[in-house]
């Protein structure tokens, strides 16, 4: 079975493209931050779906998210991943660039 794995998961565009994604089969892995637990209101009717995992991480953590990757070892990569709060944005560009790059 091909596996997904996607950043942004918990976004507008990452839970349409888990749900589709599964619809056609796939084995979808999103990252979540551990802290977002608030926000993941758009993949909660995916709760337990046997294809669908979530896994801990940070995409400003390369040595966790490397072996993300390397355990899971998915053919598809989408990085839906951004900062949506534009003034956090103008606050902290670095941040910023290191969640959309």
């Amino acid at each position: 079975m091909d596996k997904a794995f996607i950043t942004g998961i918990t976004g507008q565009d990452g839970s349409y493209l888990a749900d589709l994604l599964l619809s056609e089969g796939l084995e979808v892995y999103g990252l979540i931050r551990r802290k977002a637990s608030a926000s993941n209101w758009r993949i909660h009717h995916l709760a337990g779906h046997e294809r669908m995992h979530l896994v801990n991480g940070d995409l400003m953590d390369v040595t966790s998210l490397t072996r993300s990757l390397q355990q899971i070892r998915p053919k598809y990569v989408f990085n839906l991943a951004a900062q949506s709060f534009v003034p956090f944005s103008w606050e902290a560009p670095e941040a910023t660039s290191g969640v959309t790059a």
